[in-house]
């Protein structure tokens, strides 16, 4: 289980707050005005949700602030940010936690490993390999792939020099790998193997784990949108929203209604148009359907029109020259 205050690549300072300023989302009355402040773990990428907020809410700034997950969570607990991006698992009591998407998790190894042959690499293709665990491994491993290293590194970023040194390997999750690239080193995704059995065998201090762990299992890395409970306000709800794709003609926030608001002021013409069309149309446009309906189709099973009904054909009658 790894701690979720460590700081695989900085961003935070040292006493565990974040470096910029104080959030504004639930200080709308400050001379600055209304402000939204995310924090975010190395690797998250919340540039897509940043332009959408800025196309909706030009006048409340989105303040980003990187942080890892236990930094970012006492900010969130601490009200110095609205919300964050965070790696699960965390401890959830007091807030409200939104699942968004589940990471690759990756192998690192120097580009002319052996193991680069392979286009994907499974715990069983490590069992001979040193894999670092650092300190502040961001993976909840339940029974760590490899052959622990001696001593495990202080950070993500010490296991990397590792690496680069030609001394064993290192899971991570593939954005994590892609943000820390060294040039030197490269990438393989880790699957499971193909039927993965608890290990029954292996003691506490073996490679494979305790009594009862999953060898053959890999962690992945869940990333959620979290934020207090108490402190649901409508600038959370917008940004929830727009996590979760909803236009800005949802339903819910107040993004919403506010272009509710300038369509019913911008389009009252069009709606009273448009209850006229459908009153015409109740009235009038069914009248003339039953009309026609009724009788025309009635008439169209009665006899032709101009000739009395029972009256027979005039002309010669039969049998007669």
């Amino acid at each position: 289980m790894h701690d979720d205050t460590s700081s695989p690549s900085g961003g935070a300072a040292d006493d565990g707050s974040l470096e910029t300023g104080a959030p504004g989302g639930s200080t709308p009355d400050s001379p600055a005005g209304p402000r939204f402040r995310l924090a975010f773990v190395p690797g998250a990428t919340p540039g897509k949700w940043a332009r959408v907020w800025e196309a909706r809410f030009p006048d409340v700034p989105l303040d980003l602030a990187p942080a890892d997950t236990g930094p970012a969570v006492q900010s969130v607990r601490a009200g110095e940010a609205d919300a964050a991006l965070v790696r699960l698992p965390i401890d959830r009591e007091g807030l409200h936690v939104i699942p968004l998407y589940t990471e690759a998790t990756v192998v690192v190894m120097p580009k002319d490993h052996v193991l680069t042959l392979d286009e994907s690499l499974t715990p069983d293709d490590l069992a001979d390999e040193i894999v670092h665990h650092p300190l502040d491994d961001v993976l909840d491993w339940n029974s760590p792939p490899g052959i622990p290293s001696y001593q495990r590194p202080e950070t993500t970023q010490d296991a990397l020099d590792l690496v680069l040194a030609g001394v064993g390997l290192v899971a991570l999750p593939q954005s994590l790998a892609r943000l820390l690239h060294r040039k030197g080193l490269v990438h393989r995704p880790l699957e499971e193997d193909a039927n993965p059995v608890p290990d029954l065998v292996s003691g506490p201090g073996d490679a494979g784990g305790a009594p009862g762990d999953d060898r053959g299992r890999i962690a992945h890395s869940p990333v959620a949108l979290v934020w207090r409970e108490d402190r649901s306000t409508e600038l959370m709800d917008e940004f929830i929203g727009i996590v979760r794709g909803r236009t800005a003609n949802s339903s819910r926030g107040t993004g919403g209604r506010a272009q509710r608001a300038r369509d019913d002021t911008g389009g009252k013409g069009s709606t009273g148009g448009t209850g006229s069309a459908g009153r015409k149309k109740t009235g009038g446009g069914k009248a003339a359907a039953g009309g026609a309906k009724s009788g025309g189709g009635k008439r169209a099973t009665g006899p032709r029109r101009g000739r009395p009904a029972g009256r027979p054909k005039r002309g010669r009658p039969r049998g007669r020259r």
